[in-house]
């Protein structure tokens, strides 16, 4: 059966990457509100294309690794009753002339049916898992996975691809064309030039047709971007690779340049390298290296995303739930994601949400702030998920929320921002923001406190204007009253009184933060 004409409540549904160097498993189990849970994701290098690129023919030991892998994670994820297995291979296998040999033993010894996509398929895909993963607003990217057998080159925007291009170029495949299984000894500049000499040929085609084109960001995905970002993260800054990282074109040459100067066995103990990868991490440097300079690309943001979360989100455009996130930002759906996973009362966490940013508006325009509409951004996404730690207990629920929006995955945020959604989810109720007993509020900049202040009011009152989930409260703005005192006006038809005592025990709140006082006033909604 086809994926659309399925329900999709609680289905597990597995995605493999058979790709050159490695073989990726992604298993997730997907609900009908279209939220997923990555149930595992595995990864096992088999080294598919060794030997290949010279014969075009894959080599026998290199399939029985492939073969023996795919089976185990077929296995795996039968164990966890998946439904369906979606599989797919790449750049080795399309290119192998006993590729159909290959494909019958996947079925036959793994119980796999796998897809070869071309190059331009792959490179779409590749296009879908890492633009989901990212927020690019109104700038166009480009996206940049180098494989073991290729590399895909794609230009787009948040909403669509504007090119799409597969290179006969992958870490295993330089290697393999320019070293000797057996070398260990260090790449002069004189080879080193040779291997850039290489992928410039290939590339002409591609950069010509770059040429000019707006590229105002550079990702980089899969393992030789990945390695050299994780290498460079402790070279210079003495730590693990963080997802807000940017390295310039010339701190990745530094780095080149020192696993160069090495040989084989000191590459491998570099720290941040992947030892399996060492003695072909430089042909794959060689091909983004070249890219960078002849695309004039000054600096790389590094993603863990591609092919395999491509497969996840093109199954589920395709499923009958699509509509739920049709038109919505990575951003959105990722936050969207959260609260469906916890199960959040939607419609009561929207009207929260539709409350927040007209109190943030209207104190705006009364001059409470002057925050802009970034920081009002954020403050509806905090809205949205200001209850998913009620998911695991109400009692201290806005703790539960603060320590799930930190650890969960949101994607297209910066760090910094995930911070300030998950203290405004903290400090909905409760405490307010203390720079004595908080932590992790002290620690933020002077702007970003006063933000976080203005976040623990603006959702405190929201919150509590919608006490009884019914959306009762129409609106609510602040107004100037007499004085410095201002005026929260509530907009209703309905009985709001248990809204109106829940918000006047805030009160001090608003006086504490601004150092007005606040009155409420209830008009009447206008008729239809």
């Amino acid at each position: 059966m086809e994926a659309d004409t399925l329900p999709l409540s609680g289905r597990v549904i597995a995605f493999m990457d058979i790709g050159t160097n490695s073989v990726r498993l992604l298993l997730v189990r997907i609900n009908a509100n279209q939220s997923y849970t990555v149930l595992s994701d595995q990864k096992e290098t088999v080294r598919l294309g060794e030997g290949e690129f010279i014969e075009q023919y894959l080599q026998p030991e290199a399939m029985q690794r492939a073969i023996l892998v795919c089976h185990k994670f077929a296995e795996m994820a039968r164990s966890y009753h998946a439904e369906e297995i979606v599989a797919v291979a790449t750049a080795a296998t399309r290119e192998a002339q006993n590729r159909d040999d290959f494909i019958r033993r996947l079925k036959r010894e793994a119980q796999l049916d796998v897809r070869v996509v071309s190059g331009k398929e792959e490179a779409r895909l590749i296009f879908l898992g890492v633009v989901s993963g990212v927020y690019l607003g109104d700038q166009q990217a480009l996206f940049i996975d180098i494989g073991g057998g290729s590399t895909e080159i794609i230009l787009g925007n948040q909403r669509e691809y504007l090119h799409l291009d597969s290179l006969k170029l992958g870490a295993i495949r330089v290697t393999s064309l320019f070293f000797l299984p057996d070398e260990t000894t260090p790449v002069t500049p004189v080879r080193y030039a040779v291997l850039k000499q290489f992928v410039r040929n290939a590339l002409l085609r591609t950069a010509q047709q770059l040429q000019g084109r707006q590229m105002d960001l550079a990702f980089g995905s899969s393992g030789t971007a990945e390695n050299l970002g994780d290498i460079a993260a402790y070279h210079f800054y003495n730590r693990a690779r963080q997802r807000d990282d940017v390295f310039s074109h010339a701190q990745l040459k530094e780095v080149i340049q020192m696993l160069c100067d090495m040989p084989l066995e000191e590459r491998r103990r570099v720290p941040g390298i992947n030892p399996g990868r060492a003695d072909i991490i430089l042909g794959g440097a060689a091909i983004l290296d070249t890219i960078m300079e002849e695309l004039h690309l000054p600096d790389l943001h590094i993603t863990d995303r591609g092919l395999r979360d491509g497969l996840l989100i093109d199954y589920l455009s395709r499923s009958e739930q699509a509509p739920l996130f049709t038109g919505v930002s990575v951003r959105e759906r990722s936050v969207l994601q959260l609260g469906r996973t916890c199960n959040i009362d939607e419609a009561h966490a929207r009207h929260v949400a539709q409350l927040a940013l007209e109190l943030f508006d209207s104190a705006r325009q009364i001059h409470l702030h002057r925050f802009s509409s970034k920081e009002r951004e954020l403050l509806e996404y905090a809205a949205l998920v200001h209850d998913v730690g009620a998911f695991l207990s109400y009692n201290n629920h806005q703790a539960h929320s603060y320590y799930l929006v930190r650890n969960y995955d949101l994607l297209g945020f910066y760090q910094n921002e995930i911070n300030l959604i998950a203290l405004a989810a903290f400090f909905h109720r409760k405490a307010l923001p203390s720079k004595k007993k908080h932590l992790e509020f002290a620690e933020l900049d002077k702007r970003s406190q006063k933000l976080v202040r203005l976040y623990a009011v603006v959702l405190r009152l929201a919150e509590n204007l919608d006490r009884s989930h019914r959306s009762s409260v129409e609106h609510a703005r602040f107004c100037q009253g007499k004085g410095k005192s201002v005026v929260l006006e509530l907009t209703s038809n309905s009985d709001i009184q248990l809204e109106v005592w829940g918000t006047q025990n805030h009160l001090p709140a608003f006086r504490k933060i601004f150092d007005r006082d606040l009155t409420i006033e209830v008009r009447q909604a206008a008729a239809d």
